[in-house]
């Protein structure tokens, strides 16, 4: 089973759901006061107590909703936008001088609490939507707004969109810090790994390479095989290819980011592939792989396209250099193109060679390897010194990414 830890961590949200729910309770108790106070120039006193009671058990019952992200629905906060609105417009059946004298709606400022609901839950657009409904109610309770009236619906109508993009940002916070999380502890879990395989399975296999060798006949093969596994492992616990994957999950006091493993083959048909991945199957005892220790990435085709002609460079050098030569791919990752270089230590390439190979209809670097690459809007170099080996030179720009995506469809 894979390694699994647990890293909690807070909500940036959750302390704002916690102000907000006492808002609610305290903004409440602050409009039954001023009805209490006042109630002498209520003309119909009943509308405001009618809905002040029901404005008290909407708020006291709604509680929950208001805990966190998940609890608050959409459909909540159109119910709770529209019990605040309804007690604007009903703030004239109860005190017929309301628009002629400025004062109080009934929910008075538990309307703010409406409004914040929309800008924590879904940011500053939804701020301004709910906040421009209450201005526009506002305005028609008042029928013809005096100074302070604008006043006051340009200020919930600034506040929430502010608090909106706060929440928007803190969000994009909370993001990164749990990227930064999910890298320390793959970090970890690479070191930790490459620990247990260089106290385990590395040593056995470089003890099982030694006594093949000195031991000869068919322990020689396999202490050859012994030693092209543990150069492959090498490369994968160097390079970071075990990988990791997390999965972050939200709970009623905060985020959780849980570490499980995964594989490549999770991602989905359009994104990118760690040209790495390809390429390290071809390396062993003879084939040495230098990489830039990153994902280099490019999408799928493309990657696949590369790696092919990497290997059929590879397949040359074992064919006309012989089992014994040596080879090494390099790779860099430059911003506007991914370079492969494919050297070995054969004896190289006579003059003349190539051209002749492609009059005997032979075509094999050519079709393979210059091919592929023309197809990606790249290109192959190959230098050849008779003595000095063979190397040759893959480019695919940065735009096979275009490319390689418009090949799948």
């Amino acid at each position: 089973m894979a390694r699994r830890e647990r890293v909690v961590r807070m909500s940036v949200e959750q302390p704002l759901w916690r102000a907000l729910t006492a808002y609610r309770v305290l903004t409440m108790v602050y409009a039954v006061l001023l009805f209490v106070f006042g109630q002498g120039r209520y003309e119909r006193p009943g509308v405001a107590v009618g809905f002040l009671a029901v404005l008290c058990v909407w708020t006291l019952a709604t509680l929950p909703k208001v805990a966190n992200a998940a609890s608050c629905t959409k459909r909540f906060l159109v119910a709770d936008l529209t019990v605040a609105l309804v007690g604007i417009l009903l703030t004239p059946l109860a005190d017929e001088q309301a628009r002629t004298m400025d004062g109080t709606t009934l929910p008075s400022i538990w309307t703010a609490g409406a409004v914040l609901a929309y800008a924590i839950k879904g940011g500053w657009r939804w701020a301004g939507f709910a906040s421009s409904l209450v201005a526009v109610a506002n305005i028609v309770e008042r029928g013809e707004p005096s100074r302070d009236t604008l006043h006051n619906v340009l200020l919930v109508w600034v506040a929430s969109i502010a608090i909106g993009y706060v929440v928007e940002v803190a969000r994009a916070s909370e993001r990164t810090l749990a990227r930064a999380l999910e890298i320390e502890a793959t970090t970890r879990e690479r070191e930790r790994l490459a620990r247990d395989i260089h106290d385990s399975v590395l040593q056995v296999l470089a003890m099982v390479q030694r006594r093949g060798t000195a031991l000869g006949g068919e322990a020689a093969e396999l202490g050859r095989m012994a030693g092209e596994q543990e150069v492959a492992l090498r490369t994968l616990v160097a390079g970071g290819l075990i990988r990791t994957s997390y999965v972050s999950e939200d709970e009623s006091e905060g985020a959780v980011v849980r570490v499980v493993e995964e594989p490549d083959e999770a991602a989905g048909p359009d994104a990118e592939t760690d040209l790495r991945t390809l390429l390290l199957p071809r390396a062993g005892s003879r084939v040495t792989l230098s990489d830039p220790g990153a994902p280099v990435l490019l999408p799928a085709p493309a990657a696949r396209e590369l790696a092919a002609a990497v290997g059929a460079a590879l397949d040359n050098v074992r064919v006309h250099a012989g089992q014994d030569a040596n080879a090494w791919i390099l790779v860099e990752d430059w911003d506007d193109e991914v370079i492969v270089t494919v050297r070995d230590d054969g004896p190289g390439i006579p003059e003349g060679r190539l051209a002749e190979a492609w009059g005997e209809g032979r075509m094999g670097v050519a079709l393979s390897i210059r091919g592929r690459l023309r197809d990606l809007g790249g290109s192959a170099e190959l230098v050849s010194v008779p003595g000095q080996g063979t190397e040759v030179e893959l480019k695919v720009p940065r735009a096979a990414r275009e490319r390689g995506k418009a090949g799948e469809k």
